[in-house]
């Protein structure tokens, strides 16, 4: 077989491009989410996908005590990263490595910890997870959240 066509073949199927992997293709993640687990109270809340852009925020209640993160899930390089703003520091990226039907996985080897962010969707629960390195050692943690209705509270 002449050397030619196949090199002309293989330089049409390099030509066709792949959709840009999209904040549309996480749309599974919108909604509120709440956490009553360990004697603290979680609550993250996901937009739907809108021009590419999905805004998320959390707020932990435990001992008395709030906690806050902003997040986004925005356009980088060639698909999309989860932008993380504990306590309203500036942004760290983590862009996504791993999209699947129900599932996302975020890395930045780079970050102090985490430096993974993983979720996960079932039915009407989603699964967080952070793990990476701290203390020379592997760590982890974990949140299961319930769909619930916007601002609803753990009971007391």
């Amino acid at each position: 077989m002449p050397l030619i066509p196949v090199l002309s073949f293989a330089a049409a199927l390099s030509s066709i491009a792949t959709p840009p992997v999209t904040a549309d293709s996480l749309s599974w993640m919108s909604g509120y989410w709440l956490s009553c687990e360990g004697g603290r109270e979680v609550s993250e809340t996901w937009s739907d996908p809108r021009g590419g852009l999905m805004l998320g925020s959390a707020l932990t209640l435990e001992t008395g005590r709030a906690s806050f993160e902003a997040a986004r899930i925005a356009p980088s390089g060639s698909g999309v990263a989860y932008y993380a703003q504990p306590g309203g520091a500036s942004a760290t990226a983590f862009p996504a490595v791993e999209i699947a039907e129900g599932r996302v996985v975020f890395e930045n080897a780079d970050n102090d910890f985490p430096q993974r962010i993983v979720y996960q969707r079932t039915g009407d629960v989603l699964t967080a997870r952070i793990e990476g390195h701290m203390s020379d050692r592997e760590q982890a943690v974990d949140w299961r959240f319930e769909k619930a209705e916007l601002n609803a509270r753990c009971p007391s």
